[in-house]
C-alpha cells in the first residue's frame, strides 16, 4: 500500500490544469485504495459513444435497404418493359416474315419461271420465321439481326418483282409487235396444212398406184404328168397362171406371191397349217407360195398346189404380195 501512494506524484506530471470536456481534473485524487471511480462518471459521456454509433449505422444500413429495395423495383419494371418490348418486336418480326412469305407465293404464281429461282430464297424466309417462333431469349442485338436479314430477303424480293414487271412489260411490246407475224405464221400454217393434206393425198395415189396388178388368172388341173386335164377327179394338184403387170411406180426387187385358193366348200386349199401370211394385220393361210424378181415389167407368174381336196366345183382364186390383194377370179373344174 505504500508503494501504490508513493505514485501520487502522477498528479505533478504537468496534467493538473488540463481542461477535458468541461472536466476539471487537476484537482482530482487519483490515487489510494480508498479512491472512488464513480466519482467523476459523466453520464452525458458514456451515453454519446458507443449507442449513437449503432444507432447511425442502423440508419444507414435502412436507407441503403430502401435504396436497394427502389432499385430492385426499377430494375424489375425495366426487365418487365423489356419483355413487353421484345413481345411486341417478335410479333412485328413475325408478321413481317409472315407477310414476306405470302408475297412469294404471290410471286410464284405470277411468273413460275423464276420460281426455281426465289424459291430459295422463300425457303430462307421460312426458316428464319421458324428460328423466331422458336426463340427465348430475345435481345435487341437479335432483333437488329433479324431485321437485317429480313430486309435483306425484302431487297430480293423486290428485285424480282422488278424483274417480272420487266418481263411483263416485255412480254406486252412482244405480244404487240408480233401480232402481224402470228397472223402471216396462222396463214402459213393453214397453207402448209393444206399443203400437207394435198401431199397425204397424193402420197396415197402414188401408194396406190404403186400397188402391183395381177390379170390374166388362171386355175389348171394338172395330172402326174404335169398334162392340162378337163376333169378334177384326175387332177393331181392345181397351178394357178398369172401376170403381174409392169408398174413404174413401184419398188422393183424380189417379193413373194401368194395365192389363196377357196373349193367349192367354201374352205382354202392348204398344203399344211404353218402356210399363213400377213395381210392388213391378220394371218391368212395360202395355197402356194412363190418369190418372183420383179422388174417393172409384166411378169408371167405360175404357183402349184400340192394338196388334197380337188374337186369338181367352183373355185376363187386370190393373189397377194407386199399385204395387198392384187388379183382375184372365179374359176370352175368339172
Amino acid at each position: 500500500m505504500e508503494d501504490y501512494n508513493q505514485q501520487q506524484p502522477y498528479n505533478n506530471q504537468g496534467y493538473g490544469n488540463q481542461n477535458y470536456g468541461n472536466q476539471n481534473y487537476g484537482n482530482q485524487n487519483y490515487g489510494g485504495p480508498n479512491y472512488d471511480y464513480n466519482n467523476n462518471y459523466d453520464p452525458g459521456y458514456d451515453g454519446g459513444g458507443p449507442n449513437k454509433s449503432v444507432k447511425g449505422l442502423k440508419i444507414m444500413i435502412i436507407i441503403m435497404a430502401v435504396i436497394l429495395v427502389a432499385l430492385s423495383a426499377i430494375y424489375f419494371m425495366q426487365v418487365k418493359q423489356m419483355q413487353e418490348d421484345f413481345a411486341i418486336e417478335r410479333d412485328t418480326l413475325t408478321s413481317q416474315l409472315t407477310s414476306l412469305l405470302n408475297d412469294y407465293d404471290t410471286l410464284k404464281t405470277l411468273n413460275d419461271t423464276l420460281s426455281v429461282h426465289y424459291e430459295g430464297e422463300r425457303q430462307k424466309a421460312d426458316s428464319l420465321l421458324q428460328t423466331l417462333q422458336k426463340e427465348r431469349r430475345l435481345s435487341y442485338a437479335k432483333i437488329r439481326e433479324y431485321e437485317k436479314k429480313m430486309t435483306y430477303m425484302r431487297e430480293v424480293m423486290t428485285g424480282y418483282i422488278r424483274q417480272i414487271d420487266s418481263l411483263n412489260t416485255i412480254n406486252k411490246k412482244l405480244v404487240s409487235e408480233n401480232s402481224s407475224i402470228r397472223k402471216k405464221i396462222l396463214d402459213y400454217r393453214l397453207r402448209a396444212e393444206s399443203a400437207e393434206e394435198k401431199s397425204q393425198e397424193l402420197s396415197t395415189k402414188v401408194r396406190q398406184g404403186s400397188v402391183i396388178r395381177a390379170r390374166d388368172i388362171r386355175l389348171v388341173a394338172l395330172s402326174k404328168s404335169d398334162r392340162e386335164v378337163s376333169r378334177a377327179n384326175r387332177a393331181e394338184r392345181l397351178r394357178v397362171d398369172l401376170v403381174l403387170v409392169g408398174n413404174e411406180l413401184s419398188t422393183p426387187g424380189e417379193r413373194n406371191v401368194y395365192t389363196q385358193i377357196i373349193g367349192p366348200d367354201g374352205y382354202p386349199l392348204v398344203n399344211g397349217s404353218n402356210a399363213l401370211f400377213d395381210f392388213e394385220g391378220s394371218s391368212i393361210t395360202y395355197s402356194a407360195m412363190r418369190s418372183v424378181d420383179y422388174q417393172n415389167n409384166d411378169l408371167n407368174v405360175s404357183l402349184f398346189y400340192n394338196g388334197p381336196g380337188i374337186t369338181s366345183g367352183k373355185y376363187q382364186v386370190k393373189i397377194y404380195t407386199d399385204g395387198h390383194m392384187i388379183g382375184s377370179s372365179e374359176i370352175s373344174l368339172r
